[in-house]
C-alpha cells in the first residue's frame, strides 16, 4: 500500500523490517530492492537484488533485476552476466534482450547492441522502445539513414513521446536539417514542457539558422527550468552579443563561468550528469562534457560524474584524458570500470 501511494521511503523501512525478520524472503528482499532504487540508493538496491538472486537463482527476474540495478549504477560490463543468465533461463525474452542491448550501448559497443535490439524486435515489432533504443544504436554507430527510420518508425508508434522527438531533433540538426530539426525539438517540448535539453538545442539550432530573439527565448527558458545548465548560459551569452545586448552577454557568460566555480553540492551534480547523460545519448558529445564538468565542479568526489565524462570523452577521440577520468572514477568507486574496448 506504501508502495503504491508513492511513499517509498516509508515502504523501503517496512521492507527493511521484513527481511531482517525473514532473511529468506525473497519476495521481501526484491520488494526493498524496487523501493531503494526509486530512492536513487542503487547500493542497497543491488544488495537487495544480489540476495534475491542467492536465494532464487533459477529465476530469470532475480538476475533481470540486478543486472537493471547494476546499469542504474554505471556499473554496465557487470551487468552483463546477469542478462545473459536471464536469457539462459528465458530464451529470446525481448525485455531481457532490450536489458541487455542497453547494458552494450553504455559501453559504447553499439555493434552488439544492435544485434540485441534486433533480436528483441523479433519478439516485439510493434515496441516503441526497442524501435527507439535501435535507432539511437544505429545513430551512434554513424549509420544515420538507418537510424533516422528506425526513429521514424518510434514516432509513427508513440507520437507522444518525447525523447524520440528530441533524439530526432539532434539527428536531423547534425545532418543539417535545420527546420525539420526545429520541428521536432518543438514536438519534444510539447510532449514535455519541462525538457530543459530539449530547450537548449531548439535555442543552438535557432542560432544556427540565424534567429536570434527566437534561439534566446529558447536558451532563457532551458535556463529557467535548469538554473544550473552551463552550456545554456554560454550559448545565450554569445547569442545575446550577436543581438547586440554586450551587458547582459557579459552577465550570462558570468553566470556559466561561476556556475563551473560554484560547490553546490550532490544535488546539482546528480541533475547535471543526468542532464550530460541524455544529451550524450542523444549524440550531443560536447553539450555531454560541459555537463560533467559541471558536474566535478560542483561535486568534485562524484564518481558517477567522472565516469560519464570518461565515456564521453572517448567517444569524442580523447583518450588520455578519458583514461584519467577512468582511473579517477575507480579511484572514488572501485566498481566502476571502464567499457570493455
Amino acid at each position: 500500500m506504501l508502495a503504491q501511494r508513492g511513499t517509498y521511503a516509508e515502504a523501503a523501512r517496512e521492507f527493511q523490517v521484513a527481511v531482517k525478520l525473514s532473511p529468506d524472503w525473497v519476495e521481501a528482499q526484491t520488494h526493498l530492492g524496487s523501493m531503494l532504487q526509486r530512492q536513487n540508493d542503487v547500493d542497497g538496491a543491488m544488495r537487495a537484488f544480489r540476495r534475491a538472486v542467492e536465494l532464487q537463482p533459477e529465476s530469470p527476474d532475480t538476475h533481470n533485476n540486478l543486472g537493471l540495478a547494476m546499469v542504474q549504477a554505471g556499473q554496465a560490463a557487470q551487468s552483463v552476466a546477469e542478462f545473459q543468465a536471464a536469457l539462459r533461463l528465458r530464451p529470446g525474452d525481448p525485455g531481457y534482450l532490450t536489458n541487455l542491448g542497453t547494458a552494450y550501448l553504455q559501453q559504447a559497443d553499439f555493434e552488439t547492441a544492435i544485434k540485441q535490439f534486433q533480436a528483441a524486435l523479433k519478439s516485439a515489432p510493434d515496441d516503441p522502445t526497442l524501435h527507439y533504443n535501435l535507432g539511437l544504436a544505429l545513430k551512434l554507430k554513424d549509420q544515420l539513414p538507418e537510424a533516422l527510420a528506425e526513429l521514424r518508425k518510434a514516432e509513427q508508434l508513440d507520437p507522444f513521446q518525447p525523447d524520440v522527438h528530441y533524439t530526432l531533433g539532434v539527428t536531423l540538426w547534425q545532418q543539417g536539417s535545420f527546420d525539420e530539426s526545429v520541428k521536432e525539438l518543438r514536438a519534444a517540448i510539447s510532449a514535455r514542457s519541462d525538457y530543459a535539453e530539449a530547450f537548449y538545442t531548439l535555442g543552438t539550432v535557432l542560432k544556427q539558422q540565424g534567429k536570434m530573439q527566437e534561439a534566446a527565448d529558447a536558451l532563457r527558458e532551458a535556463i529557467r527550468l535548469q538554473p544550473d545548465f552551463a552550456g545554456a548560459h554560454t550559448t545565450l551569452a554569445s547569442v545575446l552579443r550577436a543581438l547586440g545586448d554586450k551587458e547582459a552577454a557579459a552577465a550570462e557568460a558570468r553566470a556559466g563561468a561561476q556556475i563551473g566555480q560554484q560547490k553546490t553540492g550532490m544535488q546539482a551534480a546528480t541533475l547535471a550528469t543526468s542532464s550530460g547523460r541524455r544529451l550524450l545519448d542523444a549524440g550531443d558529445v560536447d553539450g555531454a562534457i560541459a555537463q560533467f564538468r559541471s558536474a566535478i565542479n560542483s561535486s568534485p568526489n562524484y564518481a558517477q560524474a567522472h565516469f560519464q565524462l570518461a565515456i564521453a570523452l572517448k567517444r569524442k577521440g580523447e583518450k588520455d584524458e578519458s583514461t584519467k577520468e577512468f582511473h579517477k572514477a575507480a579511484e572514488l568507486d572501485p566498481q566502476l570500470s571502464p567499457p570493455a574496448l
